[in-house]
């Protein structure tokens, strides 16, 4: 039975997906993207403000105040406040409600968005939200002629935008509490995901999907129930992050969501995400840069829960860097993870940025469970430290981009036994469209396993750190979790009866065609 969430849910993506098409034409899906998330997010921190604005003074006595309909000049007496609370300002006639009532009757509303935009972000210019704010909108360009080759069919087209983002069923302004579902993060996660199905490759390199996300925060954060902070190396559009607000609820991340993303874009998507699952500036903290070269956070408080989905065998530096070998995140291994495959290089980082009593789970390239050379040396460093708490093997075909079968790594620095546990959950998954998926209860049986973290047949089996060393440090699932045998039983006297069979026939069709062969000779 569907419940109104899961209803409400439906009939929203519905509507998105709908409108999401007829608006970008000849536009690609994967380019159109910025101008459906952009506009999204515009009237989510128009809505936002104005229902905060509202709120703030009916708790003060004034039920009759309306932000929305102040003159500019009247707006202005709070915007120092609002900005040190809010992290950003936008003036009553700059809303999206109000600019979306005059929009297509403004012959320059390109250069009227374009004007609010950089006022929303310079609204930030000298605060402490101002690196938060600061290119949000760099991606949604309305003279782009993606839009139309003239500025009268770009500013046809942008209405059509305003439009139908104004017009999708996202509650009442300022009332996000009270809906059934997180409408505008439900509404940017469910485009982000079809986006990323429609773009293939390119799509998969900055999302993860949603089922393998929340099992990594469940993981992360298994038998607590708040942590100080949440940490992603490689951040994408920050889903991973988020799911930890779903898992543990906002507030039991106390210090917030971290992460670091070395796309421009997609580093401007994952703070966009943050705001429009309604997590204010001082709740986040997102870094743009290359993490294995220039981390950022590298003075704050170690992360009680990391969760990663790393770009798989990426090139870095490496051991074409010296200073590389003298890091203090990858010199405790005695050597650095090869040019052409960055994964452990990111291992060893999140290592280094993990407290003592927190856990990270790392969506990995399964190659680097058994190859040999530096990677080999590396994961003797981590089990000859007991820094490896679980091994868990996906089903093939979960991820956007790639059909291979990818693996979680659980890491502790404060492990109970001195053994790794090995999950194989190849085959927990259901078909979904084009993709595999895993479902609540596949996930379920995933997090039992680890929890009560002992041997189940054809399963899970917790194997000591001697008997891995003895194999050459190969951690990969396979290798000590036996497959099970789902053929059916062979019936002995019904294959010996068929056997008997066919013997006979032969010598019948032999006795045939030797005869055959005797009146051809005669």
């Amino acid at each position: 039975m569907i419940n109104n969430a899961d209803g409400e849910r439906a009939e929203l993506h519905r509507i998105i997906w709908r409108i999401a098409n007829d608006l970008r034409g000849s536009v690609d899906g994967w380019d159109f993207k910025s101008y459906v998330l952009g506009m999204l997010f515009y009237r989510f921190i128009s809505e936002n403000l104005v229902g905060y604005l509202n709120e703030r003074q009916r708790r003060v006595g004034d039920v009759e105040f309306d932000y929305a309909r102040l003159s500019d000049s009247e707006a202005e007496v709070g915007r120092a406040t609002t900005v040190d609370e809010k992290g950003f300002y936008i003036l009553p006639t700059e809303l999206f409600m109000n600019l979306r009532t005059r929009a297509r009757h403004d012959d320059n509303l390109n250069e009227t968005l374009s004007q609010i935009f950089r006022n929303i972000e310079g609204s930030a210019i000298g605060t402490d939200s101002e690196n938060d704010m600061k290119g949000l909108f760099a991606d949604l360009d309305v003279n782009s002629n993606k839009l139309g080759v003239t500025v009268n069919q770009r500013n046809e087209k942008l209405v059509k935008i305003l439009d139908a983002i104004g017009d999708l069923p996202l509650g009442k302004e300022g009332e996000f509490s009270q809906n059934t579902i997180d409408l505008f993060g439900d509404a940017y996660e469910y485009l982000m995901t079809m986006y990323a199905s429609a773009a293939g490759k390119s799509g998969g390199e900055f999302f993860t999907p949603q089922e393998v996300s929340e099992l990594l925060a469940q993981i992360a954060v298994e038998g607590k129930k708040e942590v100080n902070k949440v940490y992603d190396p490689a951040c994408g559009s920050g889903s991973l992050l988020l799911k930890f607000a779903k898992v543990l609820g906002r507030d039991s991340v106390r210090q917030g969501f971290f992460g670091q993303e070395i796309n421009l874009t997609t580093y401007n998507l994952c703070r966009i995400n943050m705001f429009l699952h309604d997590i204010n500036f001082e709740k986040f903290d997102i870094a743009h840069g290359d993490t294995l070269i220039d981390p950022a956070h590298i003075d704050d408080e170690p992360f009680e829960a990391i969760v990663s989905n790393p770009p798989y065998s990426i090139k870095w530096e490496g051991k074409n860097n010296p200073l590389l070998i003298n890091d203090p995140r990858y010199a405790p291994a005695g050597v650095l993870a090869p040019p052409s495959k960055a994964d452990l290089a990111f291992t060893m980082h999140i290592l280094s940025w993990l407290a003592v009593s927190g856990t990270a789970a790392i969506v990995e390239f399964p190659g680097v469970l058994y190859r040999g050379g530096a990677e080999q040396k590396i994961r003797q460093y981590l089990i000859d430290n007991n820094y490896v708490d679980a091994v868990i093997q996906l089903p093939s075909d979960l991820f956007f981009g790639t059909s291979i079968a990818t693996c979680i790594i659980v890491l502790k620095k404060s492990k109970r036994d001195n053994a790794i546990l090995l999950i194989d959950a190849s085959a927990e998954f259901v078909r979904s469209g084009n993709k595999n998926e895993l479902l609540p209860k596949h996930q379920q049986k995933i997090l039992n396993a680890f929890t009560e973290r002992k041997d189940v047949e054809y399963f899970a089996r917790l194997v000591d750190h001697n008997e891995i060393a003895e194999n050459d440090y190969n951690i990969a699932v396979s290798s000590y979790v036996e497959e099970e045998d789902t053929r059916e039983p062979i019936d002995i006297q019904a294959l010996n009866a068929e056997i008997v069979e066919i013997v006979e026939r032969q010598a019948e069709l032999r006795t045939k065609i030797d005869a055959i062969v005797s009146d051809l000779e005669g």
